[in-house]
């Protein structure tokens, strides 16, 4: 313990460390170039280890893609995902027929539940200049009773997500945004119907927070059971309960008790995640999270005679058209557009 309001600190690499419900975290920025007729980088792929293309290289990976960047097809069970895309466009395709376009700000709530496949591709639209990529992917628990729920998205247009500002005794503001939970009088849209978010006793926030150089903000104490990790991803460096903090470090911190957070020299970006805990057991093998090892091997069982419903598209690293702007198709036909 580093003092009373702190709990640890760490540094962040590609994946962030996570407390209960929280499984997974990851933040993707990625400075992709133009595109080509494809929709995938306009750039010599060479050198690249495709399909595993997790290092940098020129600014930007590839990841599983080896021709759009992303992740084609594969496999969730018993949690859910929750993509925040701050800069770029995420294609989305699933085992049920539904299928997206979502970015610049978007948010798709994904409940795996029972069992789906779904692709999340970075089509790369612009072919007369550079395609920056920026998100945050998280992975919620869900608790045993719902883990077998129906799969399910829904999506969080940026034109529902609310903002806070705030201006401190200096005239320096804080913005926050409000992607799950509240903060003040500013409540986020629902979540998905079976997340562990939808009860409002389980606490979930899920915010950004942007705070110019030199302002000056208290993060409000909340429930002391719950888990609250502040991760300080872009900036120089901040003081925190007094404490001077470098920028890319994951911050453990009491919940229960307000935080005085300053930013000092450099705009500062942090990312909040704090929920109640989920008080039962978590086994986790890749993308199925389950109560026991018996429950991993019956996904592993169920996804190899069932593919969860099978792929209904003719490529696993599918896309829509360039000229397709955001929108969500649902398994039912529904369709909606921001």
């Amino acid at each position: 313990m580093y003092n009373k309001l702190i709990q640890n600190i760490q540094p962040l690499g590609f994946m962030w460390p996570t407390g209960n419900p929280f499984i997974f975290c990851v933040h993707h920025l990625d400075k992709y170039p133009r595109g080509n007729d494809e929709m995938g980088p306009d750039a010599s792929l060479a050198g690249r280890h495709l399909g595993q293309d997790f290092t940098i290289k020129d600014g930007w990976r590839m990841y599983h893609g080896e021709r759009v960047p992303g992740f084609p097809a594969h496999p969730h069970r018993g949690f859910e995902t929750i993509t925040i895309v701050l800069d770029g466009f995420v294609d989305h395709s699933d085992s049920h027929g539904a299928a997206g376009r979502y970015g610049m700000g978007d948010v798709q709530w994904m409940t795996a539940g029972s069992g789906l496949q779904h692709c999340e591709m970075f089509p790369l639209t612009r072919k007369d200049a550079e395609n920056p990529m920026e998100l945050f992917q998280i992975w919620l628990n869900l608790p045993k009773k719902d883990k077998f729920c129906e799969p399910h998205f829904k999506m969080l247009w940026a034109e529902t997500i609310p903002a806070v500002k705030h201006t401190d005794d200096q005239g320096k503001e804080t913005h926050v945004k409000i992607f799950a939970g509240k903060l003040g009088d500013a409540t986020a849209p629902a979540p998905a119907p079976d997340s562990w978010a939808a009860n409002p006793e389980n606490g979930v926030n899920i915010w950004t927070i942007k705070m110019e150089a030199g302002a000056r903000w208290t993060l409000p104490a909340s429930h002391e059971e719950k888990h609250r990790m502040l991760y300080f991803y872009q900036g120089h460096e901040i003081r925190l309960g007094g404490m001077e903090v470098p920028t890319y470090k994951a911050i453990e911190l009491l919940a229960g008790e307000e935080a005085i957070i300053e930013s000092l020299k450099e705009d500062a970006w942090l990312l909040l995640l704090e929920a109640m805990p989920i008080n039962e057991p978590v086994v986790q093998h890749g993308p199925f999270v389950m109560n026991t090892q018996e429950e991993i091997h019956q996904a592993f069982a169920d996804y190899r005679s069932t593919q969860f419903g099978g792929w209904p598209w003719e490529r696993y690293d599918h896309t829509h058209p360039r000229t397709e702007g955001r929108f969500a198709r649902y398994k039912e036909g529904k369709e909606e557009r921001p």
